[in-house]
Parts: structure tokens; sequence; C-alpha cells
């Protein structure tokens, strides 16, 4: 007797933000396949239920399964999200904003699949991370995406210097991210420890009706007058 085919791991991208159109920046076979989806991995149940509503209105609510990838949740949990897949049934790991498991949950639920032999698809959607760097006129044949730097005032300074190091001795561009809430602080310590050449690029609000995409010099950014507070952006560095 055969066994029943695996269900497929689905990474489905979302918006990077609520104030966008989802199908305008999202392609048909995003809303496609949460169309045949009822069971989902997410960070935060009412946003994805939010999302899917908005893709799919007609879909029934009380329907759908929600397992919760979060900060909270134990890693030996992490495996019974994916039985599903091992039932045949497909699953949808659904990013809060933008791609899944870049900058955001969702590696260690890929990883699993891989090794329970679980069809990993991923989905075309946008990319901060990746956009920015389009637009920023920087090195996109080599780059480096950073993460968080260090909430520690000192510490991250040292951070940013090191970083412009990197760029200048490999000439490689380098990417970070901050929290929202502490971005005009970030652009601070960018202009007060940088050299006043080093490029910089600010991108907040990728894709958003209030799209802000400039690259300046750290000299020419502390003459700054756009407020980035609570706005999603990217950083970029290069030094030449």
């Amino acid at each position: 007797m055969m066994q029943n085919a695996l269900g497929k791991l689905y990474l489905i991208p979302t918006t990077l933000g609520d104030n966008a159109n989802p199908l305008e920046v999202l392609p048909i076979s995003i809303k496609n396949t949460i169309e045949h989806l009822n069971t989902f991995i997410v960070e935060n149940e009412k946003t994805a239920r939010r999302f899917i509503k908005k893709i799919t209105p007609e879909k029934a609510q009380p329907s759908l399964k929600i397992f919760h990838l979060n900060k909270f949740t134990e890693a030996s949990d992490l495996p019974t999200f994916l039985e599903p897949c091992l039932q045949g049934i497909d699953v949808g790991l659904l990013s809060e904003a933008g791609c899944p498991s870049v900058a955001d949950p969702g590696s260690d639920i890929v990883k699993i699949a891989h090794l329970q032999n679980i069809q990993v698809v991923p989905l075309v959607g946008p990319s901060s991370i990746l956009l920015a760097l389009m637009s920023s006129g920087m090195n996109g044949q080599g780059f480096a995406f950073n993460g968080y730097l260090p909430i520690d005032k000192h510490e991250r300074k040292h951070e940013l210097k090191r970083l412009e190091r990197l760029s200048s001795d490999h000439n490689q561009s380098q990417i970070f991210i901050e929290t929202p809430y502490r971005n005009n602080k970030m652009l601070d310590d960018i202009c007060n420890t940088l050299s006043p050449s080093t490029l910089v690029c600010i991108a907040c609000d990728i894709t958003l009706p209030s799209e802000f995409i400039k690259t300046k010099t750290a000299s020419e950014w502390r003459k700054n007058t756009e407020d980035l507070h609570k706005r999603p952006s990217i950083f970029i560095i290069h030094k030449h």
C-alpha cells in the first residue's frame, strides 16, 4: 500500500506595511496559494488573519489552523508544526512583513522541513533588504546583511566603525536594520561616527505611499530633516 505523498511547506511573503494594497506588490501566485491552504505557521495570529482576509476574503477564518512561531515558542514544539505535512497536508509559513526566514523567524522550520524531506516552496514577494540595495546605487555584487547592531551606544559606534572598515577593505556594502522607534538615534550615530565621505543609504517605508529612499554622504545626512521615527527602515553604508 502506497504512503500518502508529503505535503509541501510554502514560504509566503507579505506586504511591507498595512498601507500597501497586497495585490499591487504581491504576485497572483500568493493569492492562489493561500486559497488552497488552511494551515499556517505565523508570528502574530491577528495580523496574519488580517492579511489572509485581505488576500482571500471568501476564506472561512474558523477553518484555519494556526501555529505560533515567535520568541515565546519552545524549540521542542517546532517539529509538531510540520506534522500536517507528514499527513499530506500543505502548510504555509507566513512572514509578518516581507519574506519568511530573511530577517524574520522561520529558518528553523525550513531546516526541519529539509530534514524530514518535505518540499520547501519559496514564493516571490518583496524583500526590503534587496529592494533597498537595488535602489541604493551601492555594490550589488558584494554586500553583507548584518541584522541589528548593538543597543549600547558605545558598542554600536564600535560596530559602525568595524562595518565601515569592512566596506572599505572589501568594497562591500554593509546592510543593517534598527527597531523603528530608534531610527533617528541610529542616524545620529551614523552621522557622528562614520567618515564624512562614507555613503549612507536610508530606505524607509519601502513600497508604501510614504516611501523615502536616499543615498548621501554621512556629512550630508547631518542636515537631514526626514523623520524616521517608527518607520521601518533599511540602512546601507559603503566607504570607497
